[in-house]
């Protein structure tokens, strides 16, 4: 801060603020606090004349409410906070000042943090806020919950989200409903939460004879309040990963497999949905979960490799590429794991490489498309080596996994040939700790070295990567 009050400036300040209504009512919001030393300008008595100079002074105690939360310093921005409120109160404008949603989701943030900060203490913050917000009520009552959840209060946060449900306020709008429905999947994803505790009371004692009729009734009433609203929030379009598992979770277990096949095509294919990897990843999983054939499989792959091509699903539709029969598909193949050793989670990925290396073998030995990769080779040739084959690498490889080491440098061979850094250092050190495979990997890069002048479209086997 820029400047400080004398001591005994402060004292009267701090006193002064105790003794005022609002620092009396936030002090049921937050913990017992002393203010903090403030710059000088922040304690001056305000008029309405000098509104513009009370304006400053609240956008500086803001800017130190939020400073104070960036670095993590939860106690001094909750004394900011409380003096920021209590500058509202002293406001001498004509305009009212509402509780805004700042006050609220820093107050939300500030408690949440706070070593000094209750439950209760947090409880009563946020009814405050709802009360005062009532256009954010429905809002605010769902981070209530989160809030409640994340402290284990699953009971609470049940009970909040049905009365947020039975809520009204004024003429309904676009907007409330939306919130509703929200509200509405939250509580289904609460009842499909019960559904599993009883389901797994039933399965854990089916085997000794168990029947507790009690429980398999409370089981059923929970799949179908669950089922209702989980099935109502999935219909709009949108992102609802989750909610769609549990439904498609609820409809398996009752062997609705129709239903649950359908709702996850619906989730993937309906162009009214946003682009999601994952509801791809679901169906596929899905189809796989029943036996469905590999076209299928394939199929849902497809396009979730379209959308996210470092996906590590990725290794799965490579393998069944590979096995297949069609050229076109095992072209696409080679296509697919191309694309994923593009990305940096990817460079040390044994089955990736081995994926790559066993079907460049396949091509160089059969000679036989060695187009294929060179039309992959072709955009990635000035910067794979430096990416992927670097002395530095090879020497990291070697010492951390023999075997990664291994399949990128048959990868190396063949892209760079025999004078390539990394399969160089690679292969001497293989063959040097007399491991049999180096040896038998140095001899088919040696005796296929013109596969990396055809793929490099050189002419001359002198030039170096």
């Amino acid at each position: 801060m820029d400047s400080f009050l004398e001591e005994e400036e402060e004292e009267e300040v701090a006193a002064a603020a105790a003794k005022s209504p609002a620092a009396q009512a936030t002090s049921t919001l937050l913990p017992a606090l002393h203010l903090p030393f403030l710059p000088r300008h922040l304690y001056q008595p305000v008029s309405y004349e000098h509104k513009s100079d009370f304006k400053k002074s609240k956008e500086a105690c803001l800017s130190y409410i939020q400073d104070a939360m960036l670095q993590k310093q939860w106690k001094r921005a909750a004394e900011f906070l409380t003096y920021y409120i209590e500058s509202l109160e002293k406001d001498f404008s004509r305009e009212s000042v509402g509780p805004s949603e700042m006050i609220w989701r820093m107050g939300a943030e500030i408690l949440c943090h706070h070593s000094g900060s209750s439950i209760k203490e947090f409880n009563s913050f946020t009814e405050q806020m709802k009360t005062l917000g009532l256009k954010r009520y429905l809002k605010i009552s769902l981070e209530h919950t989160f809030y409640l959840l994340c402290n284990g209060l699953i009971d609470e946060a049940y009970q909040n989200l049905s009365l947020a449900e039975s809520w009204r306020f004024g003429e309904r709008s676009a907007v409330q409903d939306e919130e509703k429905k929200l509200i509405q999947a939250y509580r289904g994803l609460l009842d499909y939460y019960s559904w599993c505790k009883q389901k797994n009371i039933l399965l854990e004692h089916g085997q000794d004879g168990f029947e507790d009729l009690s429980v398999e009734q409370e089981m059923h009433s929970c799949f179908r309040k669950a089922a209702v609203s989980l099935q109502e929030i999935i219909t709009i379009p949108g992102v609802w990963d989750l909610f769609v598992k549990c439904y498609v979770d609820l409809l398996e277990f009752y062997g609705d497999h129709n239903e649950a096949h359908q709702v996850l095509n619906e989730y993937a294919y309906n162009s009214k949905f946003p682009a999601n990897p994952n509801a791809h990843v679901y169906l596929y999983q899905f189809l796989k979960r029943h036996g469905e054939p590999k076209k299928s499989l394939i199929s849902a792959l497809k396009i979730l490799h379209d959308i996210v091509p470092s996906h590590e699903l990725m290794i799965d539709f490579n393998t069944m590429l590979q096995k297949s029969k069609k050229r076109k598909k095992r072209r696409l193949g080679l296509e697919v794991i191309f694309s994923a050793l593009d990305y940096a989670g990817w460079k040390e990925n044994l089955k990736a490489w081995s994926c790559l290396a066993r079907q460049m073998k396949q091509i160089v030995i059969s000679e036989k498309h060695l187009d294929w990769i060179k039309q992959e080779w072709s955009s990635r040739k000035d910067w794979w080596p430096a990416f992927h084959f670097s002395r530095y690498l090879a020497k990291r490889n070697w010492q951390e996994n023999e075997s990664l080491s291994y399949e990128k440098a048959v990868v190396a061979g063949i892209l760079l040939g025999k004078d390539c850094k990394y399969f160089k250092y690679v292969s001497h050190q293989g063959c040097k700790a007399q491991v049999k495979r180096f040896r038998i990997l140095k001899k088919f890069v040696n005796k296929h070295n013109r596969v990396y002048l055809r793929i490099s479209g050189l002419s001359d086997s002198s030039v170096q990567p």
